[in-house]
């Protein structure tokens, strides 16, 4: 098992010193984890660690290679619950998100349907929220089995942060070899799952895991919140149960990328201790 860290550790500052910050902190894999269409003033400017979507694929491999860093994944997180809109990240992001991947060597894309804003989004029905998630994500689909990569599905949503509902929705969605589930540990729990039954339902169909606890006093919003950045706590110091998702992987044979989403850089540190004793002995 990999284990890496997400591009945001400290704020207001351009992505190649996350990217230092990552380095510094033992790791050698981090993902692209904000992106965007164009250009955009805090880029330009140096307060913003977002990567364009539309930048040459050298930059940010010489980046990479300038901090001794392999890049695992790009995230595409996407509003597809709302309506289809340009101010909306959505089916031409996560395209563009697929090409970029292809050109830099990377083989896993991760998106989610996220938490509709609008009220357009908020009554769907479940099966309208299904087929308005199938819709968007149909031609990403394409994109992903002609470029040679795998589509990952996180959950962070009404929809994905459900297991029956994930399993409803990759049943419709097909395609099994080029699309699979990023398991967000702290995301699942957080929306009214067990993180042990996602991956005891979905098993080998798990390419990617974003690594986050939550603190026992989060138990309020669980079932009323999809979905956090980061946890605010070190892995083990919460109540999502983390040693017995890292045994249950070790039992389907997981030997994939994963990334902390932990705040501060003490919390980061002592998560990826902690991780790397339990993936090293039986649970």
């Amino acid at each position: 098992m990999k284990i890496g860290c997400f591009a945001l550790v400290e704020p207001f500052q351009p992505l190649e010193r996350q990217f230092q910050i990552v380095k510094d902190l033992g790791f050698d894999y981090i993902d692209l984890t904000d992106n965007h269409d164009g250009a955009t003033l805090g880029v330009e400017f140096g307060f913003a660690a977002s990567q364009s979507l539309d930048a040459h694929p050298r930059r940010i491999r010489e980046m990479a290679r300038r901090n001794g860093l392999e890049i695992t994944t790009v995230c595409a997180h996407a509003n597809l619950l709302d309506a289809a809109s340009p101010e909306r990240y959505g089916t031409t992001q996560i395209i563009k998100a697929l090409r970029l991947a292809r050109e830099l060597g990377i083989h896993e894309v991760i998106t989610t349907e996220g938490e509709p804003y609008m009220d357009f989004g908020r009554k769907l029905s479940t099966q309208e929220q299904l087929l308005v998630i199938r819709e968007k994500l149909q031609t990403p689909i394409e994109w992903a089995e002609e470029l040679g990569i795998r589509l990952l599905i996180e959950p962070h949503g009404p929809v994905t942060d459900s297991v029956e509902l994930m399993g409803d929705l990759l049943d419709s969605l097909g395609h099994e070899d080029s699309v699979g589930i990023c398991l967000d540990t702290g995301n699942s729990w957080l929306g009214g799952s067990e993180p042990l039954d996602f991956v005891k339902t979905f098993g080998s169909r798990i390419g990617h895991v974003h690594w986050k606890d939550m603190p026992e006093e989060w138990e309020e919003k669980r079932g009323k919140q999809f979905g956090c950045g980061m946890s605010p706590i070190p892995l083990g110091d919460g109540v999502v149960g983390i040693p017995q998702i890292v045994e249950e992987l070790r039992k389907i044979g997981f030997t994939g990328a994963t990334t902390l989403e932990i705040a501060g850089a003490e919390a980061v540190k002592s998560s990826a201790e902690r991780l790397r004793e339990w993936s090293s002995v039986a649970c």
